[in-house]
């Protein structure tokens, strides 16, 4: 019954990474003989994961990438693009001076991978970020 308490009150709060373990960690946590404060953070550690993952998730989806690409799988040797330049875009070094980045070359140099994947690992980090192509931009402008 208690249990059933604690479940409807965190849906209630919308804590569903912590109810999503409880039972894990209730019984990880009575075994190991933990602390009721090292109980408590280990649900907060794990609801603040939760939500984590659920923003990352929702801003990839907000950014509107037209597929899923990487710096990794991208070939510097068969590209004109400056890596070291890349790189430092990758980092998100044009973040602290506000600015756009914006991506110009002809077919097939890449524009689109560089673009998805800077955009992609800046989101991760905690950012956002938002695709678009030239002819969609000029559209809904």
């Amino acid at each position: 019954m208690l249990r059933d308490k604690l479940m409807d009150a965190m849906n209630e709060l919308h804590l569903h990474g912590m109810r999503s373990v409880l039972d894990e960690i209730l019984s990880a946590g009575i075994k190991q003989r933990h602390t009721p404060e090292k109980l408590l953070l280990d649900l907060l550690e794990a609801e603040l994961a939760e939500r984590t993952a659920r923003s990352i998730k929702y801003r990839l989806g907000i950014a509107r990438f037209p597929v899923d690409k990487d710096l990794d799988s991208f070939e510097f040797s068969s590209s004109p693009v400056n890596e070291a330049q890349v790189r430092s875009l990758y980092a998100g070094s044009f973040l602290s001076s506000r600015s756009n980045v914006l991506l110009v070359g002809g077919t097939g140099t890449g524009k689109t991978h560089l673009a998805i994947a800077i955009a992609r690992h800046l989101i991760k980090q905690g950012q956002r970020g938002r695709y678009f192509n030239v002819v969609d931009l000029v559209n809904q402008l």
